[in-house]
């Protein structure tokens, strides 16, 4: 079965109708989504799918409680390491669920570092990531480091020079174009 990661922004707060639609048509398809339990985009995400009564879902937790698990589904428990904390025991969940999708489909908000985290790790992976930008509300598909560069490049230069620092997005995106050439060559 097809495995979709669904995230984005904690500071989300209802779901757009666009990705609702998107959504519908992964439950069409009968396929696996993959969430997080965070509050914002996850659990908008959760309730929508709860709603909507799905039963193919996955919700991943790090550490021992799930913050949130509105359907009460299957969930998936990421170990961290006893040092782990903040943003980087977070992670370990992200990472884990972008290893097992497919595809990725993520709302971001062009400032939210987790999401865009989580669109690189997934471009790490060599999958395929649908992202909904919510500055304009369109959507972009980002299949490689080119694809994703082009989105960066509609976000303010503060903001990027903060995730740099923060994700070091030039190394990662370099190392992408490294292994798309490879795979290519």
């Amino acid at each position: 079965m097809i495995k979709v990661f669904i995230g984005g922004s904690r500071k989300i707060a209802t779901l757009p109708s666009s990705i609702a639609a998107r959504i519908d048509n992964i439950i069409e398809g009968h396929f696996t989504v993959l969430v997080g339990e965070a509050y914002g985009a996850d659990k908008c995400v959760q309730q929508y799918l709860a709603e909507k009564k799905y039963e193919h879902v996955l919700v991943f937790c790090t550490g021992d409680v799930c913050r949130n698990n509105v359907g009460n589904w299957k969930t998936k428990t990421v170990s961290a390491v006893s040092n782990e904390k903040g943003f980087d025991f977070y992670a370990l969940k992200d990472l884990q669920m972008a290893r097992e999708a497919d595809y990725g489909l993520m709302i971001w908000d062009a400032t939210s570092r987790g999401t865009l985290n989580n669109i690189l790790n997934l471009l790490d992976e060599s999958r395929h990531v649908l992202v909904f930008f919510s500055p304009d509300q369109s959507f972009h598909t980002i299949r490689d480091a080119e694809d994703l560069s082009a989105l960066l490049a509609k976000c303010g230069k503060q903001t990027i020079a903060t995730l740099e620092k923060k994700l070091q997005i030039s190394k990662r995106l370099s190392r992408s174009r490294e292994t798309t050439q490879t795979a290519a060559g």
